[in-house]
């Protein structure tokens, strides 16, 4: 069964420019992450159209609610038929597992996947709300708390992403975006990791955006990166 490890992060605020990299694209080579933008912008039929054309998609919205507004949140997407969907592990154990329970109820449910802390954040970024703990500390945790209230992986840098595997186990699933091709720039991203590097660390997925859709030559690029990890596909 064929499982692209990338997926391709669509950070477009609108459909046209989103549409338009898809139909270049081949599903087989890739799976596409819709975010807030995105979605708000486009909504419900953006995805539709991606899916027509074979690509499965991450709804990556970050739900963080009260467990019954994020359970019927998750609901909502599972019914859209997206292959990936995900929460903030903040939100705490009730949260997570009404979400794991809601989408648990779809005809094909999605993978359910929590946020441990954004790839932007840095110690100084936990320093400031009060979190006492590095953020290795505090994606583990997350991450265990996740991984028992049964949902199927968690967001994470790649630098975390072997002390996860350790932990977690190997069937759990870890999506790692902040990945940089080695000659690309940081952009916003604080915790990054080429993404081969990832991938030996025990990366599931690799989320990659800017490197891919902002390059000369998207295609190209993409075909790049699945050749550098292919020896590990």
């Amino acid at each position: 069964m064929n499982d692209p490890r990338i997926i391709v992060a669509l950070d477009y605020p609108e459909a046209a420019p989103a549409l338009a990299l898809a139909e270049r694209l081949e599903p087989a080579t890739c799976r596409l992450k819709v975010g807030k933008e995105l979605f708000t912008a486009a909504g419900p039929a953006l995805l539709e159209q991606l899916m027509r054309r074979g690509f499965e998609i991450f709804l990556d919205l970050k739900f963080h609610d009260i467990p019954n507004t994020t359970a019927q949140a998750c609901k909502a997407a599972a019914g859209l038929g997206v292959w990936m969907v995900n929460v903030h592990a903040l939100g705490g154990r009730r949260m997570l597992e009404a979400a794991r329970e809601a989408v648990s109820q779809a005809a094909q449910p999605p993978k359910l996947i929590a946020v441990t802390l954004l790839t932007s954040m840095a110690q100084q970024d936990l320093d400031d709300i009060g979190i006492a703990d590095t953020p290795a500390g505090m994606v583990l945790r997350l991450a265990q708390l996740a991984r028992d209230s049964g949902l199927d992986g968690v967001v994470c840098s790649a630098q975390e992403a072997a002390l996860l595997r350790e932990h977690c186990g190997k069937e759990f699933c870890l999506v790692t975006p902040g990945i940089r091709p080695a000659q690309a720039g940081l952009d916003d991203q604080s915790r990054v990791m080429t993404p081969l590097a990832a991938l030996q660390a025990g990366a599931s997925y690799l989320v990659i955006g800017r490197p891919i859709t902002r390059a000369d030559d998207p295609l190209r690029a993409l075909a790049d990166i699945n050749q550098e990890i292919g020896v590990l596909r």
